[in-house]
């Protein structure tokens, strides 16, 4: 499952390269590139969630996003673009040198909707693997994995342990207490 409006080939395209020429630019001290709102298909300029995942070389280089829509699904990417390039506290800042080799992922979300479950040792019965991605939280922490972590943990309880260590927590944390948990699917496209 898949957010509810699909994007175009072109619109992926256009997405991926204005993630690419916004990590140049920054690099390069120059401003981010310029978008004309009118050459934009009216999913790109509407409220729109996102998240840019960045590799080199195979491993993971920067991965940042949001849950829910705050601004144009073109500004959001253009944003986390940015951001996952230079600005998760994970990584150090990707090098001019670099770039040519990073490659650009985008993850288009869907709403995040609340899962709903009674005991704690029902959750990874009900999570559905390669197809949620996971948000938990506990008062005012919070994590997400994307569906594409379900790739390297493919266990849903190792997930959910992953996810409470994400978060700051001990990794048993899913089993003794009932979290927050939400659920959503994303549209993934990359370079």
């Amino acid at each position: 499952m898949v957010p509810e409006q699909h994007l175009t080939e072109n619109d992926r395209s256009f997405l991926l390269t204005l993630a690419r020429k916004s990590i140049e630019n920054y690099a390069n001290g120059t401003s981010l590139p310029l978008v004309d709102p009118d050459a934009l298909s009216p999913l790109l300029r509407e409220p729109g969630a996102c998240f840019v995942t960045l590799t080199y070389q195979g491993y993971l280089r920067g991965c940042v996003g949001a849950l829910e829509p705050y601004q144009s699904l073109v500004e959001d990417v253009r944003e986390h673009a940015v951001a996952a390039a230079f600005q998760d506290y994970r990584f150090p800042p990707v090098q001019t040198a670099e770039i040519k080799d990073i490659e650009i992922e985008i993850s288009y979300l869907s709403p995040p909707k609340v899962l709903n479950y009674g005991d704690p040792t029902q959750l990874p019965k009900i999570l559905k693997p390669n197809i949620d991605g996971v948000v938990i939280k506990d008062g005012m922490r919070r994590a997400t994995f994307l569906p594409q972590v379900w790739e390297k943990i493919p266990d849903p309880e190792e997930f959910l342990e992953q996810l409470c260590m994400k978060m700051g927590a001990p990794a048993d944390l899913w089993r003794r207490k009932k979290l927050d948990v939400l659920t959503y699917q994303v549209e993934e496209f990359h370079e």
